[in-house]
């Protein structure tokens, strides 16, 4: 994919300004007008983002319900009542319900944990689970990261004597469940200052609270934090505030004493010895929690993340990477199918959405399927599988466009929705998919900006490789955990050239590995480029061209940096690089 280059060139004041601040923080006045931009404009608001500290974590009983729930958790635990934590079988559903449980059963043993199964139950609470629960002798459920539309499930546990605390951060519906406490930041009457927390965020907040109403030291729950930080990358929520300060100390966690569990999943993925980043949970270590829900049942991934034994944790991880290879090959199959599809229907052309169906693809990996064709095509994308007389599936959004909405707009033809933003779940039945998808197209066509459908890449700074340094790489690193609100800084060089050792690497032949001249300083740097090797005739051609980068670390050579190529562009009309070129 090419994209569409987007630079502002600093004005005069903000140049002053970030020379002022580089001199007070000692880093390069290049970084500072990236923190100025992004709203950091102090010298004590920068210390404050280059070292977030955990007392400046909120006070959870800021949260609507918080008292409440944390009331009726304290009755459970005096009346020695059944607890069940339940949550959704993705990432955030099974770290949620790890480090739910994980921390109470450190103080109460009458508590166990439930996942429903996405092919006999489905998304969220189930008839399934509360009979379960019943027959259990269960009187309080603690649900995560889902429940907050389950008003018949809820009504129909209440009638058998099962109160619920819901701990969600999905989009709300007008009317809520009958629950005993709903923590759910995205509530109209919510006045917690974070709105953007995960599902196993909202479940640490409860647990802090729970902790600081029983004098239970903050302590107890940092060996935690790993758990919230896989969440956070995973769910794809903005790393500001007070996800920026979970994840920093969660990825602490991770890489200097990762629960059991995680450590498994660790050695597996092959990221031992290795400074674990946001990017590493995204691609390496989420996938593969996910993979057990996907292919058979998330609870799997819920007994490794609660394991204490490794020998034994280690034996589960290699079981659960061999769904993630199983997933990876249906991936690609429906994947393959889907723009198969894409290329046949000429009118989709015409369209600023994609929605997809068809009987026999995997309810598990639909999600997947629906991220990989919004990065493809760059629209909102629903995919659809059958599941008897209905249809269920999976909505991915492109920047800025709330896909959330469009379902919404279509909701009395639904069965079931929910999600947030930029990622949603829904069902209908069969019978009436062509109508949603006329119908979703137009809420599309009609609210959708014409920049929302193309491939925008931000430039932050345009530098010359004399200007990338170990000082420079250094003080880069300080800006993480990176995600959604904090992007990785990407930046450009221009008129740059092959040394002529670049060359075309992978086992598809798919990557560029170069090695490039900058024309304007003579340096030489080192760079990969993934999946550009349309881009190697050109290159090898001697021919100057432009590149949008970001700067990492060689992790087969220590303290040695290297370019990551986000995007090539010939330089043949020579022109300079200008806001929206």
């Amino acid at each position: 994919m090419h994209f569409k280059w987007n630079y502002k060139p600093p004005t005069p004041e903000e140049k002053n300004a970030a020379e002022a601040l580089g001199a007070k923080i000692s880093i390069s006045p290049v970084l500072a007008q990236i923190l100025i931009r992004r709203g950091i404009t102090t010298e004590s608001a920068a210390k404050r983002f280059f070292r977030p500290q955990l007392n400046d974590l909120i006070n959870p009983f800021l949260m609507k319900d918080m008292d409440v729930a944390v009331d009726r958790l304290n009755d459970a635990m005096g009346r020695k009542e059944r607890i069940l934590v339940y949550g959704d079988y993705d990432v955030d559903g099974c770290t949620a319900v790890a480090l739910v449980y994980k921390f109470l059963q450190q103080f109460y043993s009458n508590v166990d944990y439930y996942i429903p199964d996405r092919y006999d139950e489905g998304y969220g609470v189930s008839r399934k689970g509360i009979d379960f629960a019943h027959e259990t002798g269960v009187k309080l459920i603690v649900i995560l990261d889902c429940g907050i539309k389950a008003i018949e499930e809820i009504s129909y546990a209440k009638s058998l004597g099962i109160d619920f605390i819901i701990c969600d951060h999905h989009v709300p519906d007008e009317v809520m469940p009958p629950a005993v406490a709903i923590l759910n930041p995205k509530r109209e009457d919510d006045t917690f200052p974070f709105k953007h927390l995960c599902g196993c965020g909202v479940g640490f907040k409860f647990m802090q609270a729970f902790a600081k109403n029983n004098g239970i030291p903050f302590s107890h729950l940092v060996p935690l934090l790993d758990l919230v930080a896989v969440s956070i990358a995973s769910d794809i929520v903005p790393v500001i505030d007070e996800n920026r300060i979970l994840a920093f100390h969660g990825l602490k966690q991770l890489n200097q004493n990762p629960n059991v569990g995680l450590k498994a999943i660790i050695d597996i993925c092959g990221l031992s010895g290795r400074d674990i980043s946001m990017s590493d949970i995204v691609f390496k270590i989420g996938p593969r929690i996910n993979a057990s829900g996907r292919m058979e049942t998330g609870k799997e991934s819920v007994d490794l993340l609660v394991e204490k034994d490794f020998a034994v944790a280690l034996k589960m991880a290699k079981h659960i990477n061999q769904y993630n290879e199983l997933r990876k090959d249906i991936d690609k199959q429906m994947t393959d199918e889907a723009n198969q599809i894409v290329a046949r229907i000429e009118s989709q052309k015409r369209h600023s959405s994609i929605v997809l169906y068809d009987e026999n693809w995997k309810k598990g990996v639909i999600g997947i399927v629906a991220s990989r064709l919004t990065e493809i095509y760059y629209r909102p994308t629903v995919v659809l599988t059958r599941e008897e007389e209905y249809a269920t599936g999976s909505a991915r959004s492109v920047t800025g466009f709330d896909v959330y909405s469009a379902i919404k707009s279509c909701r009395e033809m639904l069965v079931n929705f929910g999600g947030h933003t930029y990622a949603a779940g829904l069902t209908l039945k069969w019978d009436d998919v062509p109508e949603f998808r006329r119908r979703f197209q137009k809420y599309v066509e009609e609210h959708i900006q014409p920049e929302q459908t193309e491939a925008i890449l931000d430039i932050d700074a345009v530098i010359d490789f004399k200007d990338i340094t170990r000082k420079m790489y250094s003080d880069l690193k300080r800006f993480g955990p990176f995600g959604p609100c904090n992007q990785k800084p990407v930046f450009c060089t221009v008129d740059v050239y092959d040394f002529g050792t670049s060359k075309v690497v992978g086992r598809e032949q798919e990557h560029i590995k170069l090695e490039l001249v900058d024309s304007k300083s003579n340096n030489v740097m080192n760079g990969i480029a993934f999946g550009q090797s349309g881009s190697a005739r050109y290159i090898k051609s001697k021919r100057s061209f432009d590149i949008a980068y970001t700067v990492e670390g060689n992790i087969f050579k220590h303290n040695d940096v290297q370019l990551q190529i986000e995007d090539i562009r010939p330089r043949e009309d020579d022109e300079p690089l200008t806001a929206n070129s």
